[in-house]
């Protein structure tokens, strides 16, 4: 009976291709400067559109090595809740329900929150 059992190997493990006839795209090595001092390397096509810049592994924004720093975005500054407020209402409407709020706090209308 063991003689007759099939033997084989794991399907998923192994591939049965091989690399004949298979010809790989050119590539070539961009290396990244870290400010940190970290070097990356990282393979391209020859055909692909080099970053000039790629996330470091500590956070920095490394930079192609001879390649110069683009130029930032510009980017809206955050907007503020004192900012929204100004918005929708005047300096002056504020003081006068500033005004109102603290009236009713004095009265004993109101009560304190922490």
């Amino acid at each position: 009976m063991a003689d007759r059992s099939l033997r084989g190997m794991s399907i998923g493990a192994k591939s049965m291709e091989s690399d004949e006839g298979v010809d790989f795209a050119p590539r070539f090595q961009a290396h990244y400067d870290c400010p940190n001092g970290h070097t990356i390397i990282l393979p391209f096509s020859v055909e692909a559109e080099v970053p000039p810049t790629w996330e470091c592994r500590c956070g920095e924004e490394a930079l192609l090595r001879d390649a110069e720093r683009p130029e930032a975005k510009a980017t809206k500054p955050q907007r503020t809740h004192w900012d929204m407020l100004l918005e929708r209402r005047t300096i002056k409407e504020l003081e006068e329900l500033l005004d109102e709020r603290l009236e009713l706090l004095r009265a004993g209308k109101l009560r304190r929150s922490a």
